[in-house]
């Protein structure tokens, strides 16, 4: 199944996507969030008859987040090994997690805003896990799979120099308003094969990250299963897994976003997701 969610900021509808069409399914469970996936919506939407629904043409249609008001979007850093090396960063030997505002997930097309005074804004292609079954204290990765509704693709932008160099936290330099599109559909999990996959990212027709899932550090499993052990996960969170190589932090010189810009991201057997970059305007 492939779902997601359409319509004009903060009152999208909940879709089934087939092809180029889309499938209403609001009339079987309210939305594509915690408390209806709590309630078995994929499993509500998956026994359902949804041929004479109403359907829509997704290229006419503003594309939402696929998921609504996530309790928490948790990251991965450095997880995979070509970009730890362009980082000159040594090989964590856990997954480096951080946190990141829910409030900065926007749809996959939607606009990226520089903030005021930036000079480092940065692009990070991910592929992105939703949780779909809370999980806490999982015994090992074997059971992680049970947990996930699906993958998407997650952009998740970063402000190096809060980040990195403000002091405390990377949450400083990751939660900014817009600084997480995503979709454009969650594909689950019996739709594809998440360990070797395609992911991509451009800048104005310029190819900056291009890798393969298999060049992750942690995988999947291990990172829902790990995470699993100090934070209990609840429907709807997602978890971005990690960004490749080709960040505008690893090019010398660096390729920041300086406005302007529109940024293409890509994963195989998901989809693409495009931004156009802009400064803060009060």
């Amino acid at each position: 199944m492939r779902i997601g969610r359409v319509g004009e900021f903060g009152i999208e509808r909940p879709v089934v996507f087939e092809g180029d069409e889309l499938i209403y399914v609001d009339s079987i469970i309210k939305d594509w969030d915690r408390a209806e996936l709590e309630a078995g919506a994929r499993e509500k939407v998956a026994a359902s008859d949804l041929s004479n629904l109403p359907r829509g043409s997704r290229e006419l249609s503003r594309i939402g987040s696929p998921v609504a008001r996530p309790s928490k979007i948790i990251c991965v850093g450095l997880n995979y090994l070509k970009h730890i090396a362009e980082t000159n960063n040594p090989t964590p030997t856990e997954p480096v997690i951080f946190m990141k505002a829910p409030d900065t997930l926007v749809g996959p097309d939607d606009g990226i805003v520089i903030p005021p005074g930036s000079k480092k804004s940065d692009y990070e292609v991910e592929l992105a896990v939703i949780i779909g079954k809370r999980a806490l204290y999982l015994k090992d990765a074997s059971e992680s799979r049970a947990h996930i509704l699906g993958v998407t693709i997650s952009q998740d932008v970063s402000e190096r120099e809060w980040q990195l160099e403000r002091s405390g936290q990377w949450v400083k330099g990751k939660s900014f308003p817009t600084f997480n599109p995503m979709g454009p559909e969650i594909v689950t999990l019996d739709q594809i094969d998440f360990t070797d996959l395609h992911i991509w990212c451009e800048v104005d027709g310029e190819m900056r990250q291009d890798s393969r899932t298999s060049d992750l550090l942690y995988g999947i499993d291990h990172l829902v299963w790990y995470i699993s052990q100090f934070m209990e996960l609840f429907p709807g969170d997602i978890i971005n897994t990690g960004t490749p190589s080709g960040v505008g932090m690893g090019h010398s010189p660096t390729k920041y976003l300086v406005g302007g810009e529109v940024v293409r991201s890509g994963i195989e057997g998901i989809g693409i997701i495009s931004s156009v970059v802009s400064k803060y305007l009060p």
